[in-house]
């Protein structure tokens, strides 16, 4: 090799057998990562980028797969260069976690339930670097000072379940630096993590690079990560590479129009400043698309008074309640008709139970909630069903929430036939224009839930919700395990069918961007509580609670010139919310900031 590059990918091409036949994977790609650097592999689901690092750790044939052409050369410190696709399975072992480290998406899978933590840690160390048991200890306690793990003695003795999602992410990462590879392969390391977290390890992962000289191989689908990563893009579009560049070029002059639709879907915090109405994105190649303000009304459709929901945690012998879980406490806020509230927060800020309770999918503890002049904690079940009838609910896995079982047109027609709203023609009239209104073909009515994509299942899951011309959806994460382009569809298409249908939204979320996009209010939450809460423009633009100024802070921005620093980010641990059974928690207090605007003044925890 000429360069110095560490692995150079020439010519890709990767075959699946299935049933039906060969798929390809990958058809011909080729790129190089160099000593130090970050190649950031973008692309949506299905483009191929994961395919490409799984061959070159040579793991996609335990997957179906097989390297059917190109070369992968691999720059090995100590010994030649060679060429990882046709190298035996023992010498890839040796160079497995030695001397290609691999960050997996989904951490849970990748660490053993049965061996504590301390054990996976050391198991490499021990195998490739000889060490004794005493000094892959003392290894693996630095590793975990590395990846800043509070108290690090007691974590390895622990085993994953008893550690949070941002924990387990970080030991993936100190297993994968453990033998200081000269290249880390890291796939889709931050999607399931909340904002805040996500950004200490994008910042833990960009200094580790800079004190080891480690090169990264990074892929993603998100443009704020790239933008806050990459030295170099490599943009992947149906198993080829569409474009290569360095991060500033992408981002400020694509050249591919898969890049440029890629780019213009990417809500961008900070792009509605100055505004006070949600309007949907102008998205490339629509160029027939009205875009309108959507202002809504004034006039409240859902009043939520002082909601408090505990969950039960029971102990002992007789399984007795010893302690509560303060998963909502003490919540208040409206909604408007034709409006959308958001209410965002990390993962466990009772965000997703709020909603819940609302619906009385759980048994709130007590409160009030309000709903078109009706009281619902206080509807008999006969009652609820039919109030049930205008408020509607999209939850966050649409696979989980559809039947496999069932026809798509049967799914979305069920609710009809439940209330008895339609009947006969009528009703397939009706699928058949809900079909249309979240643009899908009507040939789709025959599938089934698993002949559909993600983003597809999604809209399934809003044609069934709209059925029944609901008053309020509450929408719990509805667009986060979605693409760029199609969160961007889906999200258009909530705002449209707003403006037209005077619909309300009770909007779950954790992703900021997307919520200035599409909100009239905001509420911010943090263990249970709101701790600010205001029009959309007010609480973006002048943030005054602690909590809410450290969210805004970590949220990654895609724009490489504004890049985040380590020392941007001070996060608190977050206490727990768990109090024994006699615990009386403070009621919210609030100071008005300006009209509208409220902060907590009760301690909040942070």
């Amino acid at each position: 090799m000429l360069d110095n590059a560490i692995a150079s990918i020439e010519n890709l091409r990767v075959e699946f057998e299935t049933k039906s036949g060969t798929v390809v994977g990958v058809e011909d790609v080729s790129f190089k990562v160099n000593p130090g650097e970050t190649v950031c592999i973008v692309g949506e689901s299905g483009s191929g980028k994961s395919v490409s690092s799984l061959s070159l750790m040579r793991l996609v044939e335990f997957g179906g797969g097989k390297i059917a052409g190109g070369q992968l050369i691999f720059d090995r410190k100590e010994a030649e260069d060679i060429d990882l696709a046709v190298t035996d399975q023992n010498l890839m072992r040796t160079i497995r976690g030695n001397e290609i480290g691999m960050i997996f998406q989904e951490p849970m899978t990748a660490l053993n339930p049965v061996f504590t933590v301390g054990r996976q840690l050391t198991e490499g160390l021990r195998l490739h670097k000889g060490m004794n048991k005493q000094e892959a200890q003392a290894r693996a306690l630095e590793l975990m000072r590395q990846v800043r793990i509070p108290e690090p003695e007691r974590r390895l003795k622990q085993y994953p379940h008893e550690l949070s999602g941002g924990m387990r992410q970080r030991v993936v990462i100190a297993m994968a630096m453990a033998c200081e590879p000269r290249l880390l392969i890291a796939d889709e390391p931050t999607t399931a993590l909340d904002v805040t977290i996500q950004a200490e390890i994008l910042a833990l992962m960009d200094r580790l690079k800079r004190e080891t000289g480690t090169a990264v191989m990074f892929i993603t689908h998100d443009m704020a990560v790239v933008a806050q990563m990459a030295d170099r893009v490599v943009v992947m579009f149906r198993g080829n590479k569409v474009e290569e560049g360095t991060v500033e070029e992408i981002f400020e002059n694509p050249q591919h129009n898969y890049t440029k639709a890629l780019l213009a879907a990417v809500p961008k915090l900070g792009e509605m400043k100055g505004t006070d109405l949600p309007r949907p994105m102008k998205l490339f190649g629509h160029d027939d698309q009205v875009i309108e303000d959507i202002p809504g009304t004034d006039e409240p459709i859902l009043t939520v008074s002082n909601l408090t929901t505990r969950f039960p945690v029971q102990g002992g012998l007789l399984r007795r309640t010893v302690a509560n879980v303060h998963a909502v406490e003490d919540v208040s806020f409206k909604v408007n008709k034709g409006q959308t509230l958001s209410l965002v927060g990390e993962s466990g800020c009772g965000k997703s139970t709020a909603g819940r309770s609302i619906l009385r999918l759980v048994e709130p503890l007590s409160g009030k909630v309000e709903f078109d002049d009706c009281d619902v904690l206080s509807l008999n079940q006969k009652e609820l069903h039919k109030i049930r009838q205008d408020m509607q609910m999209i939850f966050q896995d649409p696979f989980a929430s559809l039947n496999p079982q069932m026809q798509l047109m049967e799914q979305v027609a069920e609710p009809m036939r439940n209330f008895g709203t339609h009947s006969g023609s009528e009703l397939q009239d009706r699928v058949a224009m809900l079909f249309d209104r979240v643009e899908l073909p009507r040939s789709f009515m025959k599938r089934y839930a698993h002949e559909l994509s993600g983003g597809q299942r999604q809209r399934i899951a809003i044609a069934r919700a709209l059925a029944l011309n609901p008053k309020l959806i509450v929408a719990d994460e509805a667009v986060s395990a979605l693409d760029v382009s199609v969160q961007a569809q889906v999200l258009n298409l909530m705002m449209e069918l707003q403006a037209e249908l005077e619909l309300s939204y009770l909007f779950i979320s954790h992703d900021m961007a997307v919520v200035e996009r599409v909100s009239h209010y905001v509420g911010v939450m943090y263990l249970g509580r709101i701790v600010e809460i205001g029009p959309r423009r007010e609480v973006f633009e002048n943030p005054q609670h602690a909590y809410t100024q450290a969210l805004m802070k970590a949220v990654p921005i895609a724009d490489p010139r504004q890049r985040k620093s380590e020392k941007d980010l001070n996060f608190k641990p977050i206490p727990s919310p768990i109090h024994p059974v006699g615990y009386e928690a403070p009621p919210s207090e609030y100071r008005e900031v300006s009209p509208g605007h409220l902060i907590l003044t009760t301690d909040s925890g942070y």
